[in-house]
């Protein structure tokens, strides 16, 4: 995902307003590396190759590898942990994530405020024997969705102290389904449509990888959670800035993408991560020592919206249990 505006749209309304599963266990170990049980399993032979976004990149998150540097690639991301868990290096590891990538990325060109990343696609060849792919979030514009509903929270809090009227519990699902989105209104969940419609590119996108590579094996990385069940928890984090009921709103929206990644996946024949499941109760809201997920104004050097190191480790893990099941 692209985390530019989602740290000026949700780090603004938060200064504002002065305020087990599929994937098992994927704890981190305590050095930070993978679980030693999964560094004992079996390897995959290589040449493994990583496509995805920020999630996968590891944006901002040092050291920051590889090139363009606009693509933010952190040499401790989840590829690349497992790359190293895997014992696969050199030529038999390549990472093409690229921060800011759509589905269109995979197969043209990407322009980034430093630098041209290559088609991803461009990485795979008949050799390639392992395939991770994390995309899918920026096609279903979750970054805009999650500064809307900032917006709109600030908004709805604001005219509440004016008028003294109660605020909109949901304000943000209301904008999206009414037509605030572009979309045609009457009710028809716009986020789900573009949810929908990413899909349909990545189930193209899982057969032209399958074209390239016949031999490798491919799994969908799908997103860890951002936000809990429990918008009480969230106070102290957003404060009034994303209203209770939006909370569970982009909650919602996540699910769904995960479940969109997980039934394409599924259907090209390809594997699923679930990294949402391992990481619930290490959400944004989390404390700083217990979260994976960066909030909107994150601690030094990080990005908001996005995983720190401790989150890559865990995704790393999932990962890991996923291809040596």
């Amino acid at each position: 995902m692209d985390v530019r505006r989602t740290g000026v749209l949700l780090g603004m309304a938060g200064l504002v307003l002065t305020v087990g599963c599929s994937a098992g266990d994927a704890r981190p170990a305590a050095d930070g590396s993978p679980s030693a049980a999964a560094a004992t399993a079996a390897r995959p032979v290589g040449p493994y190759v990583a496509l995805g976004d920020s999630y996968t990149a590891g944006l901002r998150i040092t050291p920051q590898v590889g090139t363009p540097a606009g693509c933010a690639r952190s040499g401790v991301n989840y590829p690349s942990l497992v790359a190293k868990a895997l014992g696969l290096s050199g030529t038999a590891f390549t990472d093409v994530s690229c921060s800011g990538a759509t589905t269109r990325d995979l197969t043209g060109a990407q322009q980034t405020e430093d630098g041209t990343n290559p088609p991803q696609l461009d990485a795979l060849s008949p050799a390639t024997r392992l395939v991770t792919l994390g995309i899918g979030g920026n096609d279903a514009g979750f970054v805009e969705v999650l500064g809307r509903c900032a917006e709109e929270g600030v908004k709805q809090s604001l005219f509440a102290g004016f008028t003294g009227a109660p605020a909109a519990d949901s304000p943000c699902r209301s904008y999206y389904s009414a037509g605030g989105a572009g979309g045609a209104g009457g009710g028809e969940d716009q986020v789900q449509r573009r949810v929908e419609a990413a899909g349909e590119r990545l189930g193209d996108l899982l057969q032209e990888v399958k074209r390239r590579s016949p031999q490798a094996r491919v799994y969908v990385v799908g997103y860890p959670e951002l936000l809990p069940t429990d918008p009480a928890s969230c106070t102290a984090v957003l404060g009034r800035s994303v209203a209770a009921g939006d909370i569970g709103f982009l909650a919602e929206k996540e699910r769904q993408l995960n479940a969109m990644l997980r039934q394409r996946a599924e259907a090209a024949g390809a594997g699923f991560v679930d990294t949402y499941a391992p990481s619930a109760g290490h959400d944004m809201c989390a404390g700083e020592t217990t979260r994976w997920i960066e909030p909107p104004l994150p601690a030094a050097g990080l990005a908001p919206v996005h995983p720190n190191a401790a989150g890559q480790q865990a995704m790393a893990a999932a990962v890991l249990q996923a291809v040596r099941a």
